[in-house]
């Protein structure tokens, strides 16, 4: 294909680009559409502090199950279906949020608002199938940077309509239902505009949906080991729920609760040996055969870099605020600092990647970000603001860059269950965040730092040691025809 422009729409996969971030954009700003306006929803709702973190925390909970859930779905009915109901029925849950009367109220919208996190893992694929291999890293890059700026957007531009275009008591509700119906009406132009491939193209599906196909009996098995993880950290979110500083959930909820999760690894589990099982009985063709160990080393790079991002953002107004005794105002844009760099650092993650190797920009991402993190460990008020801030952005830019160089890779694993990886990976991202918080809860910044550092490591070693996509990967189409697909 030729070279492209962001600027000529009248080309279809350049169009479509933009139809998809702003549709992710979208999704991270009903997401996030709460977040700086918790102090005004608390003082009219008369919520207590433990109440307000008990929603912060809900916002992310069904993230982790659902991005996994929503990577099958897009796999098995297409990305231009599953983002427009997404974006309806998020819409709908923004706006009944936004009309909450008591705390349960808040709390279970909230947490169903969680589903909106997953909208990433679609665009992932919907982008994969528009663009070559050798430009997929920066359209993936723009993808999920220029999305993720919702984010920021959110917290800045929400409190904005609810304060100086609404106003009054009930200014907070109809900003951030707006931004429900934003969405529900972006549903109905994404579904007409979009298709889920350019005219001609193949939309592989895998064979089954629930679970990954594996290509043999040790990928099974690290394959379950790979998906515990995921469903233990709900049993961590259920107990920051119901002890401790929180301690909002009455213990017939939280009993409740660690049931329905064992009942998810079980179940996910079972599916996984359905989908599976045949690996004892036959062997799968050699050429038909992918590494699993692909996808583990992803997962563990996207927990590092966006866990870590998660929780720094959380963390990091606080950190600065104490150190170096600054204002509320300059508190935010301290956090906002380390995530602005996503508008450029993730794309840039991408062109490299696309340009000088896709592992060896990951490495690369993760070393640095480790020794980032291990000098953020060292701040103290001597440094002064400026240092301190010039060394966050630095290790923001890897650290996005890190972002954008595993999505570049993704879908080149195999293309039929490139939703199912990526929502795999998502999911890990978030699990990342919990973990991070939740060391953060027991120990000081400056140790989570450390931690940090400690996974980054980990992550750097692992990617070392992942296959960078050469010549082509195999593919079988709904009537079984064999398809060999190139990936350079």
């Amino acid at each position: 294909m030729s070279r492209w422009s962001l600027l000529d729409v009248a080309e279809p996969r350049v169009r479509l680009l933009h139809y998809t971030w702003l549709a992710f954009f979208i999704t991270f700003v009903i997401w996030f559409a709460h977040v700086s306006l918790m102090p005004t929803i608390a003082a009219s709702m008369q919520l207590s502090d433990a109440e307000v973190k008990a929603i912060l925390v809900l916002n992310v909970a069904l993230t982790i199950p659902a991005r996994i859930l929503v990577g099958a779905l897009v796999d098995r009915f297409g990305p231009r279906t599953s983002y427009s109901v997404l974006l309806v029925v998020c819409g709908l849950l923004c706006v009944a949020f936004a009309g909450a009367q008591t705390f349960e109220q808040l709390a279970v919208t909230r947490f169903l608002l969680g589903l909106t996190g997953a909208g990433f893992v679609i665009g992932i694929r919907l982008v994969s199938e528009w663009f070559p291999p050798r430009e997929l890293g920066i359209a993936e890059g723009i993808y999920g940077g220029w999305g993720n700026f919702g984010a920021a957007v959110a917290k800045t531009g929400v409190p904005v309509l609810a304060v100086s275009v609404f106003g009054g008591a009930l200014g907070w509700r109809y900003a951030i239902g707006l931004c429900g119906l934003v969405a529900i009406g972006y549903a109905g132009v994404f579904y007409l505009r979009v298709r889920d491939t350019p005219d001609g193209s193949t939309y592989f599906k895998p064979k089954s949906t629930g679970a990954l196909e594996v290509t043999s009996k040790g990928d099974l098995l690290f394959y379950g080991l790979v998906n515990l993880p995921v469903h233990l950290i709900l049993y961590v979110l259920v107990w920051r729920l119901s002890e401790g500083e929180l301690g909002v959930l009455p213990r017939s909820l939280e009993l409740a609760s660690y049931a329905i999760i064992t009942f998810m690894v079980v179940s996910h589990t079972w599916k996984i040996w359905q989908v599976n099982r045949h690996l004892l009985e036959r062997e799968v063709p050699a050429e038909q055969r992918y590494r699993f160990k692909q996808v583990a080393v992803l997962d563990l790079a996207y927990l590092a870099c966006f866990g870590s991002e998660i929780a720094v953002v959380s963390m990091l107004p606080t950190f600065f605020g104490t150190t170096f005794e600054l204002s509320t105002l300059w508190m935010g844009l301290m956090a906002g600092s380390f995530t602005v760099m996503n508008v450029v650092a993730r794309p840039m993650g991408g062109w490299l990647s696309d340009r000088v190797g896709r592992r060896r920009v990951l490495v690369a991402c993760l070393a640095t970000q480790t020794v980032g993190y291990l000098v953020l460990s060292r701040v103290d008020a001597s440094w002064g603001v400026v240092l301190a801030v010039v060394v966050t952005l630095c290790t923001s830019v890897f650290v996005q860059a890190a972002c954008g160089a595993v999505y570049s890779m993704v879908p080149l694993i195999q293309r039929r269950m490139t939703g199912q990886i990526a929502g795999m990976a998502g999911a890990y991202g978030n699990v990342g965040g919990v973990l991070f918080l939740t060391v953060l809860s027991l120990v000081g910044p400056h140790e989570l730092f450390v931690v940090i550092a400690g996974v980054s490591l980990l992550a750097f070693g692992a990617a070392c040691f992942v296959d960078e996509p050469r010549g082509f990967m195999v593919e079988v189409d709904e009537r079984g025809e064999v398809q060999r697909i190139a990936v350079e």
